[in-house]
């Protein structure tokens, strides 16, 4: 590794360093022996590969970074959240089989459970020796969670629980290890008391026992093949009269007392249910990462490919590389550039993730009013960048699979796979678009406390109350920002476009625009027409979320950047955060015309930038690839040799 990589590698790296290092070390032992090679084995096998290794990777420790050292656990959450990133370099299906078992699983018992929960579960969980489900998605409700339709009624003659799921909507589906390997649920249900529903709760359910057979009153049915992620176990389940002692409720926000009277620490149903459901942001966040790390597999086996193929002769004499053709660079070196830019924003949220969760991981909710708002904050960008790097990963991957050509689509030469287990990231762990509407109505109510109902009724009622101007968070990026605005003064010449005060002063006052226009649109609203105002508005909706999200992450490339010391690695990270910034304006450059923020030589001259920089980046493709670390087994593909 050379110096300039090894720079990038390690402000890559960050403060968890260590464990991505660690990370890397055992990918790379596994892919070295052939684990992660899949494309011959059918389902059943590929199932059974996973899950030796989950119960190697249990092994390891590194899965007990997220819990409390009181039973055995790391006490280090930004550190497992990194860890589940890194897992995204190798085979996708062992991170979402992690991620169930120690994200959803064992962080619903964690997070909504208390000391009763965790003193009996969480060393067998952290151990994998007793693997589970995460069961809130049904046929019926997938994103609305609030309507899910199991019930959980309690009976206070037995001081138990009757789990039921009452017509075919109601179905748990797409439950991961549901089909063969779970034995015990986290089961989101209505939660019924003296007759009244108290809301969404979380109840434990056994669904196998011991030997793996399905307990009486379970159905559990296998999802089957799907276009990806195949050694994941995904299935259905449902309940009929299922049994539970009352001890089997995660009671942290919500209990019920042995004589059937119902308690809880939060009044509203409303705030009390999207507190429970933010506690369990760990594993969007997880997800963004994966897909990050995914797409920049893909992007190292694409550059490789691109600096070895040649295609037609040169005037000069020879053939051409293809990464020296304009448009091949146009493919791959913006999607880089997003990548870094998403890398960066994504470590700046899992720290704080970190800070805000770190103190209140076995005590419940934040502690403070401030720490609450920032919660609220922490999920509405987890929503967001979870949504946008996504479906960057869909697009990336894509651009590297065509780059490749037709040695492009063959299973062995890895993107194939990457293609197929990445898709459905774009709509697990919430589906993006519904994900870009709650950062849109976080950003429309200033994250209110006496906002409970992000339903489209209350959204619109509320914002035809109240108008509020867009929320530009004072992050420690932020402060970086607004002092390098302040200091550059103001030019007006087609190289602006590479002046970062410039650029950052554009994606703040899109972001401002888009945000009032939409909390004008909305101000029309009245209780009659509240839902026809808001859902005519969904477009602007979603481009009010997205614009927010591309200016923090510009914020923190910008941060990053500052960090650097390197005079090298600064200048070429420079270079990639213009060509981030450029590529995003070309592709919104029909906002900025239509609303006077670029005339036309200012919009020719940002689509000229994006080929200077994509032929002044070429030379340090490589570089750039080579400094995500990717552990070289993992990079082998025949049409590299």
């Amino acid at each position: 590794m050379d110096t300039l990589t090894g720079v990038l590698t390690s402000l890559l790296d960050g403060r968890w360093a260590d464990t991505r290092r660690d990370v890397r070390e055992h990918l790379a032992n596994e892919a070295a022996r052939g684990a992660f090679d899949t494309e011959k084995l059918d389902v059943t096998q590929h199932r059974e590969r996973i899950t030796q290794q989950l119960r190697t990777l249990a092994g390891t420790g590194r899965p007990r970074l997220g819990f409390p050292a009181e039973y055995g656990g790391g006490g280090d959450i930004g550190a497992a959240v990194v860890s589940f990133e890194m897992l995204g370099f190798g085979d996708l299906s062992l991170m979402v089989k992690a991620g169930v078992q120690w994200g959803l699983f064992g962080g619903a018992v964690q997070l909504l459970g208390t000391r009763r929960h965790h003193e009996r579960y969480l060393p067998d969980i952290m151990a994998g020796s007793l693997l589970g489900c995460f069961a809130m998605t049904e046929v019926g409700h997938g994103s609305d969670v609030q309507s899910l339709r199991t019930t959980a009624t309690y009976d206070p003659a037995t001081a138990e629980f009757d789990v039921h799921t009452p017509d075919p909507s109601a179905v748990k589906t797409y439950i991961g290890g549901a089909a063969r390997d779970g034995r015990m649920a986290v089961v989101f249900a209505q939660l019924v008391v003296d007759g009244e529903s108290r809301g969404v709760h979380a109840l434990l359910v056994p669904v196998r026992d011991e030997r793996g057979a399905v307990l009486p009153g379970v159905t559990a049915e296998d999802c089957g093949v799907k276009a990806g992620l195949n050694g994941v176990d995904n299935g259905r389940l449902a309940f009929d009269h299922v049994r539970v002692p009352r001890a089997a409720l995660l009671n942290r926000y919500g209990d019920v007392t042995e004589d059937g009277t119902y308690t809880s620490p939060i009044d509203s149903d409303g705030r009390r249910f999207f507190t429970m459901l933010g506690t369990l942001v760990r594993g969007r966040i997880s997800v963004a990462g994966s897909a990050g790390s995914a797409t920049k597999r893909a992007l190292a086996i694409a550059v490789r490919y691109a600096e070895t193929r040649t295609q037609f002769d040169s005037p000069g004499g020879g053939e051409v590389t293809i990464l020296d053709y304009l448009a091949h660079q146009r493919r791959l070196l913006p999607a880089l550039a997003s990548t870094y830019a998403l890398h960066f924003a994504q470590e700046d949220l899992v720290a704080t993730l970190d800070e805000l969760q770190g103190g209140a991981a076995t005590v419940g909710a934040p502690a403070t009013e401030d720490d609450e708002v920032r919660q609220r904050e922490l999920e509405s960008l987890a929503a967001g960048l979870k949504a946008l790097t996504t479906w960057h990963a869909t697009s990336s991957i894509q651009a590297a699979r065509e780059s490749c050509g037709g040695a492009g689509y063959m299973a062995e030469n890895v993107l194939p796979s990457l293609k197929a287990d990445t898709d459905v990231f774009t709509t697990f762990e919430g589906d993006n678009t519904v994900l870009l509407q709650l950062v849109a109505k976080g950003l429309l109510t200033h994250y209110k406390h006496q906002f409970q109902d992000l339903s489209p009724l209350a959204t619109a009622r509320f914002a035809a109350e109240q108008f509020v101007g867009a929320m530009i968070e004072r992050t420690a990026a932020r402060k970086v920002v607004e002092r390098l605005i302040d200091a550059t003064p103001a030019r007006d010449d087609d190289e602006v476009v590479f002046d970062r005060a410039w650029q950052c002063k554009l994606f703040t006052d899109r972001e401002s625009h888009v945000l009032d226009g939409l909390a004008r649109r909305l101000r029309a609203a009245g209780r009659d027409n509240a839902f026809e105002v808001f859902n005519n508005a969904q477009d602007h909706v979603l481009r009010a979320a997205r614009v927010h999200v591309e200016r923090v992450v510009l914020d923190s490339f910008v941060a990053a950047i500052e960090r650097v010391e390197d005079a090298d690695a600064r200048t070429l990270l420079s270079r990639l955060c213009d060509l981030y910034v450029l590529s995003t304006v070309e592709a919104d450059r029909a906002w900025f015309l239509e609303h006077g923020r670029l005339t036309s030589p200012r919009a020719k001259a940002v689509v000229a930038g994006v080929n200077r920089l994509c032929r002044e980046l070429r030379p340090h493709a490589r570089t750039l690839v080579d400094a995500f670390a990717i552990p070289e087994p993992l990079l082998r593909a025949p049409m590299l040799e």
